[in-house]
């Protein structure tokens, strides 16, 4: 069963959201605080945490302690996490520049606005962009596979 993270200061957020990630078979992971999150990254990291990692992690941009920007921003240093997908939310106008520098920080796959999409179109973008990230990792490994084939040489003493 794929898991899904949400950090979420948000009761009622935080509740829909694992509710919906069962309904799609998937295993919910979620906390409320950034102190929290950051020592489980670090947990992960040393090998303590033995439950299913995350494919996913919806990051609220606002939260006590640590920002979701600087959670996604570890998340990408992390060397057992760094090739999730993080999707920042925010009920909170951004303007452009703010959105991009949020972006960049957290190294981030996208970023959505509260209230968040309806239950399947929710399910249908964040499962598209598992499967945009997953594809954007496959593709210097096939690139690399495809561009190491030895090209055939005829022998020098070969009749044509």
């Amino acid at each position: 069963m794929p898991a899904w993270m949400v950090v979420e200061d948000e009761p009622d957020i935080y509740d829909v959201l694992l509710a919906m990630f069962e309904l799609w078979g998937v295993q919910g992971i979620a906390f409320v605080e950034g102190g929290d999150v950051m020592d489980w990254i670090a947990d992960v990291d040393a090998g303590e945490y033995t439950g299913e990692l995350p494919e996913l992690a919806m990051l609220d941009i606002r939260l006590p302690e640590f920002s979701g920007p600087a959670i996604g921003e570890r998340i990408r240093t992390s060397p057992k996490l760094k090739d999730i997908v993080v999707v920042l939310i925010t009920a909170y106008y951004l303007s452009p520049r703010d959105e991009d520098a949020f972006k960049k920080q957290a190294q981030a796959d996208a970023l959505m606005y509260k209230p968040l999409p309806n239950n399947s179109e929710l399910r249908a973008r964040l499962s598209a962009l598992i499967v945009e990230r997953k594809a954007r990792l496959a593709a210097p490994a096939i690139a690399a596979t495809q561009g190491t084939k030895i090209p055939k040489v005829a022998p020098k003493n070969a009749k044509p």
